[in-house]
């Protein structure tokens, strides 16, 4: 496996990875929790938004970065983090691992590399958010196994 910076040609298959990811949370574990009333007003172009959001995912001059696992020419994975040099901390934005790469230490791979470049950026801590429900538990485990401190947070919604 190789980790490389992002490169434009990258911009499709990511997505396609994004939503290929993250498609389960929105449509079967999001919607059947909250219903389709808040699911349609909070995330009903849920794919758009992710188009929008990898426009400016990769920008180093804002300090802003996407580094992307492969082998053999295949994409395995990205995560994309920022560094907010004021702060002295960074977070990773968005990570994806595709459905067949999970568990074969990828996302670790993203992780570590995502962690020292923040560290050589300055960075003194490091945040990642992720879900609190059942379609969240590998992520949650798996921040754990990276020595993550978690803070509960709870959103409540009610349709009008």
């Amino acid at each position: 496996m190789d980790l490389r910076p992002f490169r434009p040609a990258d911009l499709a298959p990511l997505l396609e990875l994004t939503i290929a990811t993250f498609g389960p949370f929105f449509e079967d574990s999001f919607r059947s929790i909250v219903g389709d009333a808040i699911m349609t007003n909070q995330h009903g172009t849920w794919r758009e938004d992710y188009r929008d959001m990898w426009v400016g995912l990769h920008d180093p001059r804002q300090n802003k970065h996407v580094v992307v696992a492969e082998k053999g020419g295949s994409l395995l994975g990205f995560a994309a983090w920022q560094v907010h040099p004021e702060k002295r901390s960074g977070e990773i934005d968005i990570i994806g691992v595709a459905a067949d790469q999970r568990r074969h230490h990828v996302g670790t791979a993203l992780c570590t590399y995502a962690f020292e470049a923040m560290k050589q950026a300055g960075a003194e801590v490091v945040s990642i958010g992720t879900g609190g429900d059942r379609f969240h538990d590998s992520a949650r485990a798996f921040y754990d196994s990276l020595g993550m401190t978690a803070m509960p947070l709870v959103r409540y919604y009610l349709a009008l």
